[in-house]
């Protein structure tokens, strides 16, 4: 076997590794920023392809998952615009809910879901990576490329927003998720 096909190979089994290890999470983050499962599972494919096709850029950032993160939001943000553009406005993202899981705690990760959905998207990247994925100011300023100020001023405002939707349905599953406006719950669950 020549160099070049070892190298090859190397590359392959390098991001094999990644994959397995990352998808998931990946997949995660996209379905959190999308809303939608299935929308997040072919972004996710997308953007692990276009990590493949980059791979020497990939493997060679300091940090390999956070460019890859970042590639997701970027895809994530893109769709988004996209549908707004597509359906005429925001209320895509306040369209319907859809759950194919049916157990105790689906309505209220589908109002924390809602209220996820109607924040901006910086700041529903910052609740998302710092809440969901318990990533530092300083990791998800890397990832997003902004300062960890913007990070703090935005992970604080988002949630203040969730707790102000959240709240405002009184009745509602999610009413009591949020306890003296601390962000817990089920932001990561059923993802």
């Amino acid at each position: 076997m020549s160099s070049q096909g070892s190298l090859d190979e190397a590359a392959r089994a390098e991001f094999q590794r990644f994959f397995e290890l990352h998808h998931r999470e990946l997949a995660r983050l996209a379905a959190l920023m999308l809303g939608d499962a299935d929308a997040a599972d072919d972004l996710t494919a997308d953007a692990l392809v276009a990590a493949w096709h980059r791979w020497d850029r990939v493997r060679n950032a300091d940090q390999p998952l956070a460019y890859v993160r970042r590639m997701v939001i970027n895809m994530c943000n893109s769709r988004i615009r996209t549908l707004m553009r597509e359906r005429g406005g925001l209320h895509v993202l306040e369209g319907g809910e859809r759950e194919s899981r049916q157990d105790p705690d689906v309505a209220a990760i589908v109002d924390v879901r809602a209220a996820l959905r109607r924040l901006p998207p910086r700041k529903r990247a910052c609740v998302v990576l710092r809440l969901a994925f318990d990533l530092s100011e300083q990791e998800t300023a890397r990832v997003l490329g902004v300062s960890v100020g913007t990070v703090k001023s935005q992970t604080s405002r988002g949630v203040a927003e969730l707790v102000r939707a959240l709240r405002e349905r009184p009745e509602g599953p999610a009413a009591g998720l949020l306890p003296g406006g601390a962000a817990g719950g089920p932001l990561g669950e059923g993802a």
